[in-house]
Formats: C-alpha cells, sequence, structure tokens
C-alpha cells in the first residue's frame, strides 16, 4: 500500500511538472508570437514603420520593432537569426543565400513594394536635368565640376551611401554601368544624411529614396532624369515609376527564412493587402500592382 502510494506520489509530480513546463513553453511562444523584429534598409524604414503602426493599431497585444543599417546589415541579421523579417532595397546575393544554406536556412523574397531612386541637389543649384549617363560619369570621377554639366564653376561634392546600402549597389549598377565610385564620393550613414547635407551645401549631390525625396522637396531639389541624350527629362514620381518612364527604379522586398508563419504571415499578408498598399502609396512610394 505504501509503496502504491510513493508510486502514485511520483506520478502525479511528474505530470505537474510537465504540466508546469508544458504551461512555460506554451506562455514562451505565445510571447514570441507577439513580437516582430524587422530590419534592414535604410530607403524601407520609413515605410515599414508606417506597415507596423498600422497593424499594431489594429492588433494592440502586437509589438513591432523596427530597425535601419542597410540591406546587408538586414540580410546579415537574417542569417544570424537576428531578426524575424529583413527589408532590402536589393536582392539577395549568390554568396548570401550559399551562405544561408551552408547554415540551414532558406531565405524567401517578398516583392513589397517599388521605389524610384531620386537624384538630388540644393535648391540654390541652377541644374535641374541630367542624363544617367551624366549621373554616372559623376559618381565615377569623370566629372568634378558643376560648369561640366552646364552648371557654375563649382566643384561638385559627391554624396554617396555606405556599401552596406541596397542603394548604393543598386545605383552603382544601374547607373555607374558597375564602375567604381570615385575616391571623393562622401559615404553618408544614412539617407537621412544625404538630405541633410544637400540642405547644407549648394553644391553636392545625392541619391535617395523617392519616399525621402518627396518629404524633403521644400529642402532638396529632385532632379529630372533623361534615360539617353534624345529623351525627355522625368522627374521622379509614383506615376513615372509605375508607367516605367522613369530610368532610376527598382523593387523592394521582405525577406523571411522560409515562409512565413503565424504572426509573421499575418504581418505580410497585411503587407499585401489592400490596406498595406494604400500605405505604400501615401508614404511615396508605388504599390506592387
Amino acid at each position: 500500500m505504501i509503496k502504491n502510494i510513493v508510486v502514485a506520489g511520483l506520478v502525479l509530480s511528474m505530470a505537474s511538472m510537465l504540466m508546469v513546463g508544458c504551461s512555460k513553453k506554451d506562455a514562451a511562444n505565445k510571447a514570441e508570437e507577439k513580437y516582430i523584429t524587422i530590419k534592414g534598409s535604410d530607403t524601407m524604414v520609413h515605410l515599414a514603420s508606417a506597415w507596423a503602426e498600422s497593424f499594431m493599431t489594429s492588433h494592440p497585444d502586437v509589438d513591432i520593432s523596427v530597425t535601419g543599417g542597410g540591406s546587408g546589415t538586414g540580410i546579415a541579421a537574417l542569417l544570424n537569426g537576428t531578426t524575424d523579417v529583413c527589408i532590402a532595397s536589393r536582392s539577395i546575393k549568390s554568396k548570401e543565400v550559399t551562405l544561408a544554406k551552408e547554415k540551414g536556412l532558406s531565405p524567401i523574397e517578398i516583392v513589397t513594394s517599388r521605389d524610384g531612386i531620386a537624384v538630388v541637389v540644393n535648391p540654390m543649384n541652377p541644374v535641374s536635368e541630367l542624363t544617367i549617363e551624366q549621373i554616372g560619369k559623376i559618381y565615377t570621377g569623370v566629372y568634378t565640376n558643376w560648369n561640366d554639366l552646364g552648371g557654375p564653376d563649382q566643384d561638385i561634392v559627391i554624396l554617396s551611401r555606405e556599401s552596406s546600402s541596397g542603394t548604393y549597389v543598386f545605383f552603382q549598377e544601374h547607373v555607374m554601368k558597375k564602375k567604381d565610385y570615385s575616391p571623393n564620393a562622401m559615404l553618408m550613414p544614412s539617407t537621412s544624411a544625404i538630405i541633410q547635407s544637400v540642405t547644407q551645401d549648394t553644391w553636392a549631390i545625392g541619391y535617395v529614396g523617392l519616399g525621402y525625396g518627396v518629404q524633403a522637396a521644400d529642402k532638396v531639389k529632385m532632379l529630372a532624369v533623361m534615360n539617353a541624350v534624345d529623351s525627355p527629362a522625368v522627374t521622379p514620381s509614383v506615376a513615372s515609376v509605375q508607367d516605367a518612364t522613369y530610368g532610376i527604379a527598382r523593387p523592394l522586398h521582405f525577406y523571411t527564412n522560409g515562409t512565413p508563419v503565424g504572426l509573421t504571415k499575418a504581418f505580410v499578408e497585411f503587407v499585401l493587402s489592400d490596406a498595406g498598399q494604400a500605405i505604400v502609396l501615401e508614404t511615396g512610394y508605388v504599390p506592387v500592382q
């Protein structure tokens, strides 16, 4: 009898411990389901923050953290398991895909929106339009003075994002034809730093995401861009990116490890919904459809 009671007590104790363990695990899983981390492209930080704020309004028990640092930083965070969603203004590189496979990860690309890259100068600069080739020659160091481009005799101050930025990579590939940046180019830590520098320096030139250019319209001048010498000059806008008449444009991505599930899936579905795409338009970016 005593032996049976002891055994029964041990069984009940073990069952209780298992129940406590399970309840703790369930609580931990529930806590994880209430929090999403998003990291990467500075171009997308403003847009991702707007998505997050709207989603949290309709899901008051959810907390979403959005930080920048550049597309490369976001992809590195995804591969290191320190973010749920990477925001990237460039496609993932083959070497990053290889590294992901070595770690047993499967990055999934989701196109969330589109963006035009606005080339900006100080409003006091009389130059208002350039060809893509001319812009490329500025950034590779062929043109060093504004009088090379019909402007005054003033040295060109070249501003660029850092190499971890997806915009840096896209600009080099599509505008500079994969040539090296001029050694005189000043690498800026963020898009807002480029806006601030162009605002303060009459002869500076920089490139920023369309949304930032629209927001800073009273502080900087977005140049009209010609795809070729004999083509019309087109100002970056939602309409000119949608109809492909503006030549410096690209898709903006989410990357997740595998197909999104749970709360992350719900957030992605919101981003791609009519409500999420309306936010894209409101913030100066271009919807996917």
